[in-house]
Formats: structure tokens, sequence, C-alpha cells
């Protein structure tokens, strides 16, 4: 197996006194923010083009793959793609103001609204699904789909075992 740049940081790290479950822990924390670093920065370049940011394209994708009319309240769209209630806010009203979502009454809870997609919003999402989609193939090109497969099964049961523990 060859040695990646994480790999140059453990002697440092031994010798330093920390134990082995430590360093395997930080192992995995920098190899994860390095894959994470590399596909953002590959994803951004393609985004840029479109004049989205990686979080209002992670919006348009969460709402472009909700059953149509491509709705959610904004909670959801928090929840699920690990967003604090102000960030989601924060961009919601970016892509308000650029006619790509739009935010409607939920007729079944007057606290509650609802954002969508507009038509063009959709288009655009799908453009960027496209164009993400075409970077996270070519950061993971020459890597065997065999691998990629074990790593993300091994990922799920780290995650799986933390549970929905929080930084504090």
């Amino acid at each position: 197996m060859k040695n990646d740049e994480v790999d140059g940081l453990v002697p440092r790290w031994r010798d330093s006194g920390m134990p082995s479950d430590l360093i395997a822990g930080l192992e995995l924390s920098k190899r994860t923010s390095r894959l994470d670093m590399l596909f953002q920065e590959a994803i951004k370049a393609e985004l840029a083009g479109l004049g989205l940011t990686y979080a209002e394209f992670d919006i348009l994708a969460a709402l472009a793959r909700a059953e149509p009319p491509h709705a959610m309240k904004p909670s959801e769209l928090s929840k699920a793609l690990f967003l604090t209630s102000g960030g989601t806010s924060n961009v919601l009203q970016r892509l308000t103001a650029a006619g790509y979502v739009e935010r409607a009454a939920d007729p079944g809870d007057a606290r509650s609204r609802w954002v969508r997609l507009t038509p063009e919003g959709l288009k655009v999402a799908e453009t960027a699904l496209g164009l993400a989609g075409k970077a996270n193939s070519e950061v993971m090109a020459g890597v065997p789909e065999e691998t990629v497969r074990r790593a993300a099964d091994a990922l799920r049961e780290i995650l799986v075992a933390l549970g929905r523990r929080r930084v504090r």
C-alpha cells in the first residue's frame, strides 16, 4: 500500500506518546477532511460557472431530489443537510432573491412555510447536479468502485457506532 500525506504525520504523533487509538482517530479525521476538501474543491470549481456557492447547490440539490413539487420545509432542509437554521435561512434568502426558490405558506400549519423550486431553480439544480456528478467522477477516477464501497461501508459503521453525537 502506498503512503499518503497523513502517513507523514504518524511518526510525530507516535513519538509524542499519543496512544494508538488516538492516532487511528486522527488518521481517520485527517483523511476524511482531505477527501471532503477534494470533493468540495472540484464541485465548487464546476459551480462557479453557475454563480452558485456550495451551500446554495446543496439546498437546490435537496429540493430537486424531493418529490414534485420539489418542496421541503426549512427545518427539513437543515436536518437533511446538517446545516444550522440560521445558515439555511441565509442561503434561502439568496436563492429566493435569485428566483430559484419561493416560499409558500403551509395550509396545514400557519406557523410553518414551504420552500419549493421555481421552474428556473429546477433547471439550475439539474445542471448543477450533472456538474457535481462529473466533478465527483473526476475526483474518484482510478479508484476501484470496490475500494470506494468498502470505505463508504466502513465510514457508515463508524457513524452508526457514534450515533447522534454532537460536538459541544
